[in-house]
């Protein structure tokens, strides 16, 4: 099933997902913590530091995926 059409497809999908949602946060929360002054401001990157860490590992997630599919890491680890 790896590198096969519908993996590929799955996984631009879940990207798109992913980006869309990340560009979403980030333009409504802003907007959304604007009404609480400096501590909106402080709350608005930690929320970013928590998006970033949510995509990055999805990308970890899907480099592992790539190597386990590629054979690198060998059946064992699946």
């Amino acid at each position: 099933m790896c590198f096969s059409l519908l993996w590929l497809v799955q996984t631009f999908v879940w990207l798109v997902v992913i980006c869309a949602i990340v560009a979403i946060i980030r333009l409504l929360l802003p907007y959304a913590l604007s009404m609480l002054g400096v501590g909106g401001e402080i709350l608005m990157k930690v929320i970013n530091i928590i998006v970033i860490a949510v995509v990055l590992i999805a990308v970890a997630w899907l480099c592992y995926d790539l190597l386990v599919c590629a054979g690198v890491m060998g059946p064992r680890l699946r």
